[in-house]
């Protein structure tokens, strides 16, 4: 399941980050722009998106997308309590809303719901080689004959490698999309966590660039 995370409060967007993508793709935007701009290149299954944030607001920004026939599924974070807000969420195009400070469980529960009611797929794979698929939902790795189960950095490395393939990505990329800022892991550390990745689906896989960082290809 691909979600797109707008949300301009930099230690709620990475508990958020962290913890959803434990079991979902989710890119994040910090600003209606940087959405557009995702949109761009890619689909989503679901909209979690901030009504107050920096710019053209959560609001504002379902409403634009409507308009432009975009339909995709969206629950917003708010800190608003009013009826006035909440109904004017669901005029702009909202499916649900969470009402902050939540608990992370009810949020799953919510995005869960949404999956439900739209019948979203969640059988998405990940092409590594001619058998080898990546399943980003159950963290597998299988082939015709066998299945590993990755541990959740190194699933969300493989990802991420797999949504930039062909391009260089520093350490510091690297760790900036994957850990959150108080748990900040060593060069050594990704190192091994690259080591596992190589194990599995090959060394040829990913390269080293020395002194610059890695190439997925």
């Amino acid at each position: 399941m691909n979600i797109l995370l707008m949300e301009d409060d930099p230690v709620l967007s990475d508990i958020l980050l962290d913890f959803l993508r434990e079991s979902y793709n989710v890119d994040y935007a910090f600003h209606a722009q940087e959405v557009y701009e995702l949109l761009e290149t890619k689909q989503y299954d679901l909209f979690l998106f901030d009504i107050n944030v920096t710019g053209q607001n959560g609001l504002d920004l379902l409403q634009e997308l409507r308009h432009f026939s975009n339909t995709t599924p969206t629950i917003f974070i708010t800190a608003y309590s009013d009826t006035q807000h909440l109904q004017k969420a669901f005029e702009s195009g909202a499916h649900d809303y969470i009402k902050k400070p939540f608990e992370l469980q009810e949020l799953i529960a919510r995005i869960e719901n949404t999956k439900r009611l739209f019948h979203i797929e969640t059988t998405h794979e990940e092409t590594i080689g001619e058998d080898m698929r990546f399943h980003p939902q159950t963290k597998e790795i299988r082939t015709s004959h066998h299945t590993v189960v990755l541990g959740p950095k190194d699933a969300l490395l493989l990802s991420y490698f797999l949504k930039n393939r062909h391009r260089l990505i520093s350490n510091e990329e690297l760790i900036q999309n994957i850990w959150n800022f108080d748990s900040m892991p060593s060069d050594a550390t990704l190192r091994s966590h690259i080591r596992t990745l190589r194990e599995i689906i090959g060394k040829e896989k990913i390269k080293t660039v020395r002194g610059e960082g890695y190439l997925y290809e």
